[in-house]
């Protein structure tokens, strides 16, 4: 088969998974759908990807590279602080997630098996069909590619004096990137009207930007109590 044909037929059983997948998820996805969907056999789309965990494999490389371009076209933008980069790192990051939940989804699950493969007897607890898979291969090699640009960020932001200097790159981006990741999976609880506690969306979001660049920038400042003198008479 021509490599233009064949080309033409992954993008399309991979935009036939991601629609499927985001209305029914993984578990309820089966290659039958995608193949009957796809306008394929079922053994043809066995030849693109080897089994359904391949081709959720596929996809969250396709999360990722979706996710990068989001990275990339913010570090490209000339005359912007790194400060200013990372604020709209964090702003555009939530659109993604919010815009892309199956790709968010495959992203947190792929750095839920990493957690796993990292791990001295985790490896035994991930399914073999995704150690095989080709696509898992390939995420190991690109995906740090998001963390290594948001790096850049950071230092770029410590070189025009808009983050404070004494932070180490590798240490905040990922510390950052694991705050707007937490952000994202607290949307839920915080929107939830039953609850408790005196916070909403509508003042988090702004609030958690704020606290972030106040981070990097070093404007925090730990105030002591003011003393309230009383007579005890």
């Amino acid at each position: 088969m021509p490599s233009s044909a064949r080309e033409k037929k992954t993008k399309l059983i991979l935009e036939v998974a991601i629609k499927l997948f985001t209305e029914k998820g993984y578990a309820g996805t089966t290659m039958d759908e995608v193949a009957k969907t796809a306008g394929i056999s079922k053994g043809l789309s066995y030849f693109y990807f080897k089994n359904k965990e391949d081709l959720y494999m596929a996809v969250t490389k396709k999360a990722f590279d979706e996710l990068k371009g989001i990275f990339r076209e913010i570090f490209k933008q000339k005359g912007r602080t790194g400060l200013q980069m990372l604020t709209d790192l964090a702003s555009d990051y939530i659109k993604f997630t919010q815009a892309n939940r199956m790709f968010n989804d495959a992203i947190l699950n792929f750095m839920g098996i990493m957690q796993l493969y990292t791990s001295d007897s985790g490896k035994q607890h991930i399914h073999p069909l995704i150690l095989e898979s080709e696509h898992f291969q390939k995420l190991l090699d690109i995906h740090h590619d998001c963390g290594k640009l948001g790096i850049q960020m950071v230092s770029q932001g410590i070189k025009d004096g808009s983050i404070r200097p004494e932070l180490q790159p590798e240490v905040t981006f990922y510390t950052i990137w694991s705050m707007i990741i937490g952000y994202e999976r607290l949307t839920g609880p915080v929107a939830y009207e039953e609850k408790e506690i005196k916070i909403h969306l509508d003042n988090w979001k702004p609030g958690f930007i704020k606290l972030m660049q106040d981070m990097l920038k070093g404007t925090i400042q730990a105030q002591k109590p003011q003393a309230v003198q009383a007579s005890l008479f």
